[in-house]
């Protein structure tokens, strides 16, 4: 019930129109109702002679309309269905029964009307709220999921966290719609069609109550089943959403490996996983609705038998309120199988709203703190002092980290694979926070600053460039909106990218597509660049960004990057040795620990990693 409650505070916001919905749910039951009782006058006016009617002044029922079984029950609901009758029939007599049936259909037709008008508006407020449900819970996810930490994305799966915010909150929808329209119109629609027909027959309406224990049991036992299947499900969906994700994003590679058959088969594979938990949920589901309509159906045929012989026998009901006692069963068998799919819809909705919750209740590795510091300019220096970091906690990527940089300073970072350069600069901008150690900021350690600020200070460019599906201007203008075309020009110019772009089909206004896909690596990396130049940070990060360039796009990208780093303090990450013989201190890291540091002329020249990497690259 915590899931459901939780799920239910999202209605809040929603309160006025949910009312007026459910407002127009009791409406609508009751036209509902009233459309229903007009039967009896209908075929009290077809089949009936007008000497046979109800005479209204006295108020009761001629010879033949009163049932001599029903005049001995001492009870009162006998004797309100009379006057209720009474008054139905006085209220549709006219001087003759064409008159009266005039009057019937007339009133048939208002009240069919009216019943339509709440029963649009009820769906129209309804579907405003679902939706507003649906809206409000994908964007606290994808707001929530923003703010978490780079280790969740590392440990979660992409497809599991798009199946979260679509397949989910969509089951979620489904929980919410069936709670307020099928918990309140149908419990109506029951309520007011077995409280006429308790007045009418209480004995053929205990007779047909028969049905009811056994299908709240098989209600029960379907839903146990439901909830736990629907849990797999949506792990299923997740496994086909990761395959799908993968494989477009890696196209090339797929294309390049002629592993297009391989894809397709895993692709089939998770797939049909899918589909044969999706039959056995659908038959899980379906399962209540034809077990309840047929036991609701058999109760139906046995009073239709017995109720009819003793209508022949002239012993129950007249003709007329038996047919409108049958009409009134067979219209509560809809609403009672609809409810019994409720419970179904509502433990899909649980155990969707549980992995949703999971995810809302996770909490950041990486936090703001209570009282941040916010810095608007770097004025000194970085500094780390003793700083150590593990990933898993057990065995340390970086290990007794200290080095001072000053600002405006160019610190290259070198070393083999898994050295633990790329871990170095990410704990800069606070995608990770040491084990141990300090990391300052103008003497300010960086657990201290408030988040934004102290990336707003940073510009990043690496080796994979992120690009989005949209024109070259947003690319990079990316969240800068103040930023003139004039301004996006001129950084394209620093960054040797204004060449290409003018010959592109639409200029700045041109869409490169996913990830860039329209434009060569080099060209992709000279708009990060641009991008970093228009927003201006003092503080630069530069992760082996021309590594992946051919020679004539290295030296393109190597100049853009010399204006950018110019009067800026800049962390350059790099394989080739010949992009950072101009910085003013290289850090040499292996085995997560620093072995040398220096310039290139020091270094060089003394026997140790960095002239082992040199010579590798220079004197082969």
């Amino acid at each position: 019930m915590r899931i459901f409650f939780r799920i239910l505070k999202y209605l809040k916001p929603y309160w006025f129109r949910l009312s007026c919905s459910i407002l127009c749910i009791l409406l609508f039951t009751l036209f509902n109702g009233a459309s229903l009782m007009s039967v009896m006058p209908f075929l009290n006016t077809i089949f009936h002679s007008q000497n046979n009617t109800v005479t209204v002044s006295e108020g009761t029922m001629d010879s033949s309309s009163i049932n001599p079984i029903e005049q001995a029950i001492p009870g009162t609901l006998n004797k309100q269905w009379k006057t209720i009758k009474s008054k139905l029939y006085d209220f549709f007599s006219g001087e003759n029964r064409r008159e009266a049936l005039q009057r019937v259909c007339i009133f048939i037709i208002i009240l069919i009307f009216f019943k339509n008008i709440f029963s649009y508006l009820q769906s129209y407020l309804m579907a405003f709220v679902e939706q507003g449900v649906i809206r409000d819970i994908r964007n606290d996810i994808y707001s929530h999921i923003n703010n978490l930490s780079l280790s969740y994305y590392h440990r979660t799966r992409t497809g599991q966290i798009i199946s979260r915010i679509t397949n989910d909150v969509t089951l979620v929808n489904n929980g919410v719609s069936a709670s307020f329209v099928t918990m309140i119109k149908n419990p109506l629609m029951i309520i007011i069609a077995l409280s006429l027909a308790v007045m009418i027959s209480w004995k053929l309406t205990l007779i047909a109550m028969v049905v009811a224990p056994f299908s709240l049991v098989i209600i029960g036992w379907i839903s146990l089943k439901l909830r736990k299947q629907s849990k797999i499900s949506q792990e299923k969906m997740a496994n086909v959403t990761s395959v799908l994700q993968e494989s477009i994003s890696g196209v090339r590679i797929v294309k390049a490996f002629a592993m297009e058959n391989f894809e397709i088969k895993k692709f089939k594979h998770e797939t049909q996983q899918f589909f044969k938990v999706l039959l056995r949920i659908t038959r899980t589901r379906n399962l209540s609705s034809p077990l309840t309509e047929f036991l609701g159906t058999s109760v139906a045929v046995g009073i239709l038998w017995f109720g009819g012989d003793m209508v022949l026998k002239g012993q129950l009901l007249t003709p007329d309120e038996f047919i409108f006692f049958l009409l009134l069963i067979f219209s509560i068998m809809q609403p009672v199988k609809e409810l019994s799919s409720v419970n179904n819809r509502i433990q899909e909705a649980l155990a969707a709203g549980e992995r949703i919750f999971k995810v809302l209740d996770l909490e950041s590795d990486i936090k703001n703190p209570a009282n941040p510091v916010h810095v608007k300019d770097f004025n000194k220096s970085i500094e780390f002092i003793d700083v150590s970091f593990s990933y898993n906690n057990k065995v340390n990527v970086l290990e007794n980290i200290s080095v001072n940089v000053q600002k405006g300073e160019i610190l290259a970072i070198v070393g083999p694979s898994g050295a633990g350069k790329s871990t170095f600069v990410d704990l800069l901008p606070r995608f990770y926070d040491p084990v141990d150690g300090r990391i300052l900021l103008d003497g300010i350690n960086l657990t201290e600053i408030d988040l934004g600020s102290l990336r707003r200070l940073m510009g990043f460019v690496t080796q994979e460039t992120i690009l989005f599906n949209d024109t070259v201007r947003n690319n990079i203008a990316y969240g800068l909106t103040d930023k003139s075309l004039e301004q996006v020009i001129q950084a394209a110019k620093i960054a040797n990218a204004h060449g290409f772009i003018k010959n592109l089909s639409q200029g700045y206004d041109t869409n490169i597509g996913e990830r860039g896909v329209t434009l060569s690596g080099g060209q992709r990396q000279r708009l990060a660049i641009a991008r970093a130049i228009l927003k201006n940070p003092p503080l630069l990060i530069l992760d082996e960004a021309t590594s992946a360039l051919d020679t004539e796009s290295e030296l393109l990208v190597q100049q853009a990057i010399e204006r950018l780093m110019k009067n800026r303090t800049s962390f350059v990450i790099a394989h080739r040795l010949s992009t950072i013989l101009n910085a003013d201190r290289i850090v040499v890291l292996d085995n997560g620990k620093i072995v040398q540091l220096g310039k290139h002329d020091e270094l060089v020249n003394v026997p140790g990693l960095y002239q082992k990497l040199y010579n590798m690259q220079f004197k082969l």
